[in-house]
């Protein structure tokens, strides 16, 4: 395995495509990124307005877009900072079959950026549903999460901010703080209803199908 590593970075390294790339990433690193397992650190209040974090945000929204994503965390871009972002547009909503929208509890959610965020669970009821994550490409598990949370932290502009949270968005919300603390879904998924997004096309193409790591 570890051979395969070396030769596989090497070949990387030839690409013509390859250069130096730095955190923030423009793109979401995956599983086995020692980031995405480490414990991030918080963000001094007085520096929520400087250049580096103001611009580790745009850059939190602008990969979350690129991705059509509906959260991001700072450390799915390669840094470790307690700093999260998370949107559902009416466009994105109306993409969604109704019968899900309900089902699910979906609404529209505004762009919101929490830094320094806390939890506190004001409904202990959970629930069960289908997730999937961006730095765990291709498969989905059902994931268990409170109905109803409070989030509280800073925002872009370093004010306190504390929003309620219930069905879906408690459900981003949750997913989101929890790669603050070097958490994935996959830590607490079903297990047995772990799945690849597109087992049924890998069968139709005779396994010759890819899984991408990016929208490009």
């Amino acid at each position: 395995m570890k051979i395969t590593r070396k030769i596989l970075n090497w070949y990387a390294r030839l690409s013509p495509k390859h250069g130096v790339s730095l955190p923030p990433y423009n793109h979401v690193v995956q599983v086995g990124d020692p980031t995405l397992r480490k414990v991030s650190e918080p963000v001094p209040i007085e520096n929520i307005k400087t250049k580096e974090i103001q611009t580790l945000i745009l850059k939190l929204r602008f990969v979350m877009n690129k991705y059509k994503s509906v959260g991001m965390s700072a450390p799915q871009i390669g840094v470790n900072m307690r700093i999260f972002v998370m949107q559902l547009n009416p466009l994105q909503l109306a993409n969604v079959p109704q019968a899900i929208v309900k089902s699910r509890g979906m609404e529209v959610i505004p762009f919101t950026v929490f830094v320094n965020p806390t939890l506190k669970v004001l409904n202990y009821n959970k629930v069960i549903l289908s997730e999937g994550c961006e730095s765990v490409q291709g498969y989905t598990a059902d994931v268990p999460r409170y109905k109803e949370i409070q989030i509280s932290g800073y925002n872009e502009d370093g004010n306190p901010t504390s929003n309620t949270y219930r069905d879906w968005a408690a459900r981003v919300a949750q997913h989101e703080i929890e790669h603050l603390d070097g958490k994935l879904y996959v830590d607490i998924m079903d297990r047995k209803t772990m799945s690849c997004v597109c087992w049924e096309e890998v069968n139709l193409s005779k396994g010759k199908l890819a899984i991408p790591f990016s929208p490009e």
